[in-house]
Parts: C-alpha cells; sequence; structure tokens
C-alpha cells in the first residue's frame, strides 16, 4: 500500500488565519474544547482541537488578551509540564456555556468546505490509474468469467458509475468488494466541515479504517504531528455498503437537534471511495427514483445537500458508485437512467468447469476431502433437476452443509453421494402446499 504523504496531503495550517474558518469559531470551539475537557495546557488544547502548538497557542493568546482565560502559575513538583496552565475566567466559562447552549460540538477545529473541495481534488477517485495486474491480483480469490477483468479494468479506472446485473449468488457483492481492494491507496478524511457557520461531522469510524504512522525512529511521532493537517484522518479508501435497507433521506444531511450539528450523508461520507448499492430493486424506494437523485451528482460529480434553514449548497461527488442487480436492467429504469449509469457489466453464473474450479478451492480450504462418486452424482443427478443452473454461492453452501452434518453425526469430513443429498435439500425449498 502506498503510504504518501507528498503532493497528496492537506498542508498544515501555520497560523489560525490560514486554519480559514470564523475568528468567532474557532474561539467558541476551543472554550468549549477547554471547558468539556479540562484541557489547561497549550499541548492539551493542541491536540484536542487539531492545531499545532504554535498555532494553538496563537489561539490561547487570543483568548487571554478577550480575558475569557487566565495564567494559573507554573506547576511544581514531580512529573510537573514546563507549559504554563491556564483555566477559564468567569467570563470564559460563561461564554463557553453559552456557545454549547448554540452547539454541542467541540475538540477538533473543522475544515472550510472550500478547502475541503481542493483536497478532494488532490485525492480524487477518478485521478487512479488501474491495470489489470492490480485488478487481477485484488480478485485473485475469485474464479471470474472470463473476459469480466477486462470490462470492470476500464470501469474503475474511469471512477464513473457501474451497473453490475445479473442472475443472485454468483459474486457481484464480492466482486464490489475486489473492486475497493484495488483501490489501494490512501486518503485524508476530514473529521469535521464547516460551511455557513454549520459544523458537519464527516470521520466515521465505523466506515472510515484509519491508518496511524509506523514509528520509524525516536524522532517519528514528533515529526508524525505536522506531516499533514491532523484536522484530517489519513484513512484507506472508504468503501459503503448499503442494501435493502436504503432510503433517499439516508442521502440527505441528518441535523442533531440535541448537540444542533449535523452529520455527513453516507455519500459524502464515501467521498474518494466506493459507494456500493447491492441488492437494487429490493428497496422501498423505486430504482427509478434512487437513481433520479443521483443524476446531477452523477453526471456533474457535485452534489446538492439542505440545511434545516432550507439554505442548499454544493459538496464534491468524488465516490465510484457501483449498483448491483438481480433485476435485468430494463426491468427496473428507463432508457434515460440508464444512460447515466456509464459502465452496464453483466455478471452470469458459472460454467460447469468454473463451478468445478470453486467447488475444489472451497473444499481444499474448508479441508473437505473430495470424492469422485460425490461429484458425478452431485452434476448427473442433483444440477439436472434445476436446469443446470450453477451459481458461485453454491460450492460454500454445500460444502459448509455436509461439514455440519459429519459434525453433528461425529464423522470425519467426507463427501459422499447421501451427504450430497442432505446438503442439496437445505439449498432449496420445496415445492407443495403446506399443511396447516
Amino acid at each position: 500500500m502506498n503510504m504518501q504523504i507528498g503532493a497528496m496531503a492537506p498542508q498544515v495550517p501555520r497560523s489560525l488565519e490560514a486554519a480559514g474558518l470564523p475568528m468567532v469559531m474557532m474561539r467558541d470551539i476551543a472554550l468549549k474544547t477547554i471547558f468539556r475537557m479540562n484541557a489547561r495546557l497549550v499541548s492539551e488544547v493542541a491536540r484536542a482541537t487539531c492545531l499545532p502548538v504554535n498555532v494553538a497557542q496563537e489561539l490561547v493568546d487570543l483568548l487571554r488578551g478577550q480575558k475569557l482565560i487566565e495564567a494559573m502559575g507554573t506547576l511544581t513538583g514531580p512529573g510537573a509540564s514546563a507549559e504554563m496552565p491556564y483555566q477559564l475566567t468567569e467570563a470564559g466559562r460563561a461564554r463557553a456555556l453559552d456557545a454549547l447552549a448554540q452547539s454541542e460540538y467541540f475538540g477538533a477545529m473543522p475544515v472550510p468546505l472550500a478547502d475541503y473541495r481542493e483536497q478532494v481534488a488532490r485525492q480524487s477517485v477518478r485521478n487512479l490509474t488501474m491495470t489489470r495486474d492490480r485488478l487481477q491480483a485484488a480478485m485473485g480469490h475469485l474464479v471470474l468469467p472470463p473476459g469480466l477483468i477486462g470490462q470492470l479494468g476500464p470501469a474503475i479506472g474511469a471512477g464513473r458509475s457501474i451497473l453490475m446485473y445479473g442472475p443472485p449468488g454468483n459474486g457481484k457483492s464480492s466482486i464490489s468488494n475486489g473492486i475497493r481492494a484495488a483501490l489501494g491507496d490512501l486518503v485524508y478524511v476530514p473529521r469535521a466541515l464547516e460551511y455557513g457557520g454549520q459544523v458537519i461531522t464527516v470521520y466515521d469510524p465505523i466506515i472510515h479504517a484509519s491508518i496511524e504512522d509506523a514509528p520509524e525512529d525516536p524522532n517519528a511521532l514528533r515529526r508524525s504531528t505536522t506531516r499533514f493537517d491532523t484536522r484530517y484522518v489519513r484513512c484507506e479508501r472508504p468503501t459503503v455498503v448499503t442494501g435493502g435497507e436504503l432510503s433517499l433521506d439516508m442521502l440527505d444531511l441528518v441535523y442533531n437537534p440535541v448537540a444542533r450539528t449535523y452529520q455527513a450523508p453516507l455519500q459524502l461520507k464515501a467521498t474518494g471511495g466506493v459507494f456500493i448499492v447491492d441488492d437494487l430493486g429490493r428497496q422501498a424506494e423505486p430504482p427509478q427514483k434512487l437513481v433520479n437523485r443521483w443524476i446531477v451528482p452523477l453526471e456533474e460529480n457535485r452534489d446538492i445537500l439542505a440545511l434545516q434553514s432550507g439554505e442548499k449548497f454544493e459538496v464534491p461527488f468524488d465516490t465510484l458508485v457501483i449498483f448491483s442487480t438481480n433485476f435485468h436492467p430494463n426491468e427496473i429504469f428507463d432508457q434515460a437512467a440508464l444512460r447515466r449509469i456509464f459502465f452496464k457489466i453483466r455478471v452470469d453464473g458459472p460454467s460447469q468447469e468454473d463451478f468445478l474450479k470453486i467447488f475444489a478451492l472451497v473444499a481444499r480450504k474448508k479441508k473437505m476431502p473430495l470424492s469422485q462418486a460425490a461429484l458425478i452424482h452431485l452434476l448427473k443427478a442433483k444440477y439436472p433437476t434445476i436446469g443446470n443452473v450453477y451459481a458461485n454461492y453454491q460450492p460454500v453452501f454445500l460444502i459448509d452443509q455436509i461439514i455440519s452434518i459429519c459434525e453433528f453425526e461425529g464423522i470425519p469430513y467426507q463427501m459422499t453421494p447421501e451427504l450430497i443429498d442432505r446438503a442439496w435439500d437445505n439449498m432449496f425449498v420445496r415445492e407443495g402446499a403446506v399443511v396447516r
């Protein structure tokens, strides 16, 4: 993995002005942070607000000049810091409480939306160069139909929307995850954004996998704090996966009326990475309606969000959107919607030859000995009953079933025609009326 810090890294702000935020907002966030976290030292304020120490000192000097904090005198005794500790004055405490009543947000200073747009451009998912070798390596654990890599590669390299369709159980979700792995490098995710004086939290530890600096020498920790703007978190390119639960309101800003802050919608959290809409057609919203919501973002690389006040504003849309469905596209979209989806790739079930390859791979991985008699029984007696239609999920399902049966019966792992029959019965629901 490329652990780059260079041109893609957001530059460290060297002054309060360079942080790009309204001075009143920085003052109030600092006061709330000091109040909530009992931060008394400049170094503690710097760490909590994700500002360099010299900028935090500038902020502390501002607060002191406005008589909102006061020096407590130098600490003495074992382990005492050489730093001057500070505390809130009565005026500072009153201002902190007033600021908390307006917004509970404290801690890391947000990044101005205008600055974030520039950062998104530097680390755009559309700047990636995807090669066959790189994609093949990421998909190495999958047995894919011939030609599929050749279709996926240009789609990923273009950073445009992809629709994968085909019968269920053939690895569309696994392919989507393989695409994320192929992206490979890192991006910088803001902890929070600022627009119009409002705070929008973005970094989400459930979605974003942060990458910490590996210590190279005793001085590495000191240097790492100034190598990039720590209002951002360095992360793997994110992946957001949604399925049948996806609704249109999940693509809007989420307002927290208690904290009086906003949370970024899913597609904004996925910036620089992949947004996977799995099982398209299973959502409560019609697929056509969902895609209509994406028309402007997909075509213009920008999204439009709205504040509680109704004010609308633009945010970057830099996400590889992958739609995955078991329906034929013509069943769920009109032609205008299909034109908006740049790449359309059919993912079919495996041939008998590929099915046997997958079956052998899974058996070896799960330490299940293969049996020629059992395989012949499977291919000659069972699959003709379903028209010899193979699916990629079936080898794992059948072998896991056989393993469960062997463990229940207290016998060594083995594959027999009789065990194949018992496993097969659990893969399909039998036809016929249910007696009540």
